[in-house]
């Protein structure tokens, strides 16, 4: 079986760099063999790649692609930790999603995060998961996601 890093590479996924916390945190900690993320939000290259609430400036699918992009930060995050070919499972995926008011198509939103994370790490990438509906989320993104993932090694 392919390590994840070549798996990445199969996929043509680059993990970004780790982008730098924007508070009194660090992006990933350890604690035994599970690495806890920070919340990551959908940072490309330094910049954010959309503010705005899902359900209205937002659209689903966009925020789908958003939540895609987060858990690669989160992945990018563990990388750097542990490196990724460390990881044996993904435990646990949180998703918060900047609603509109009636937009109740949170878990939609999150599958993006899970869709890639399945992706990446096949049977090993089943997780258990919350998909919560927020007012807001920091500087207005639409999307936020961390991971817990299961490492090798001490």
């Amino acid at each position: 079986m392919a390590s994840t890093s070549e798996r990445l590479r199969e996929l043509g996924i680059a993990l970004p760099a780790v982008s730098a916390p924007a508070g009194s945190y660090v992006p990933a900690k350890r604690s035994g063999n599970l690495v806890f993320t920070a919340g990551q939000v959908p940072f490309v290259d330094g910049e954010l790649a959309a503010t705005g609430k899902v359900g209205d400036a937002i659209s689903t699918e966009e925020a789908q692609r958003l939540a895609r992009i987060c858990a690669l930060n989160a992945l990018a995050a563990v990388d750097a930790l542990v490196g990724i070919d460390a990881v044996t499972a993904v435990v646990k995926v949180v998703g918060f999603v900047a609603s509109a008011p009636g937009f109740t198509d949170q878990p939609e939103v999150v599958n993006g995060a899970s869709d890639v994370l399945a992706e990446v790490f096949g049977e090993a990438g089943a997780h258990a998961r919350s998909a919560v509906g927020v007012a807001e989320l920091p500087r207005g993104v639409p999307v936020e996601v961390e991971l817990v993932v299961e490492v090798s090694g001490s």
